[in-house]
């Protein structure tokens, strides 16, 4: 189990990047985490990683203490940033080095992820696209078998093909006990993919619910007019008509709209959190 309790960062003196931050995340589990740019969304990666430490607050990691970065602890945990430079090696060699520091590394699944990825395992990292540079990273931090995934941005730089193929790796690749938390603006990439929506705004977690639990609870429809979904509790123009959120009073089954519902939860439109609270 993954638990932050009352987390605050700032850089430098300046806003609170986390302002109290509160967030319990459980196994077997993928997370989105969705915020507008520059809200903390790696800032909060960071600290589950141990790769910046908070300035108050408690953060616990598996029984671990991040900050700490206990040998144990880095085994059991990794990020694929958003940004990052790759050596002048081929995978092979980038493979042998690295994969010893992870006690449950599979060869056989790194070797097949990149092969889903149609990248092999030949050719210099750093002579790859910024794209393929990218299925790497998630191919080899997948097969670290590391309890902690930490996606920062992944689907920056895939193409359409590239982003369907990441879906269905990353969705037939989760063990039981691992977490994994997937930070994005692109919402739209991680429809279908994820458990849980996270939603980061003004330091703090704003929504943290199940995708069951919302599709239980909201209905999200197309409608040509607004008043067709009598009155919803939140709607926006979309192409042809309005993109709708209304409250499921008849178990009616929808698909969850995620750029809808990130969008409802930012516009001070509150008659929807409380509704998806436990």
């Amino acid at each position: 189990m993954v638990s932050l309790q009352n987390i605050a960062y700032s850089y430098r003196r300046g806003k609170p990047v986390l302002d109290g931050l509160s967030l319990t995340l459980a196994p077997g589990r993928i997370y989105g985490l969705l915020g507008r740019n520059g809200t903390g969304k790696s800032t909060l990666l960071y600290q589950m990683a141990g790769l910046l430490f908070p300035q108050s607050g408690s953060c616990t990691v598996f029984g671990f203490t991040p900050m700490r970065r206990e040998p144990a602890f880095l085994q059991q945990v990794y990020v694929v940033p958003e940004a990052f430079v790759l050596p002048d090696l081929s995978s092979g060699a980038y493979i042998r080095l690295n994969a010893p520091f992870y006690p449950t590394f599979d060869h056989a699944l790194c070797s097949s992820i990149l092969q889903q990825f149609g990248i092999g395992e030949a050719g210099r990292l750093n002579r790859l696209s910024h794209g393929q540079q990218k299925q790497f990273q998630i191919a080899f931090a997948i097969a670290t078998g590391a309890k902690l995934l930490l996606l920062d941005e992944p689907t920056n730089g895939l193409d359409i093909p590239s982003k369907q193929q990441f879906r269905k790796v990353v969705a037939g690749s989760l063990r039981n006990d691992q977490v994994m938390v997937i930070s994005t603006h692109q919402v739209r990439d991680l429809d279908s993919l994820i458990d849980d929506v996270l939603i980061l705004d003004q330091g703090r977690i704003v929504l943290q619910a199940p995708v069951s639990r919302i599709t239980e609870r909201l209905v999200f429809r197309k409608v040509k007019e607004r008043a067709e979904s009598g009155k919803p509790l939140y709607a926006e123009e979309a192409l042809g008509g309005f993109a709708v959120i209304a409250r499921n009073t008849t178990d009616e089954s929808s698909r969850l709209d995620m750029e809808l519902l990130f969008n409802a939860a930012l516009s001070g439109e509150t008659s929807i959190l409380p509704i998806l609270q436990d």
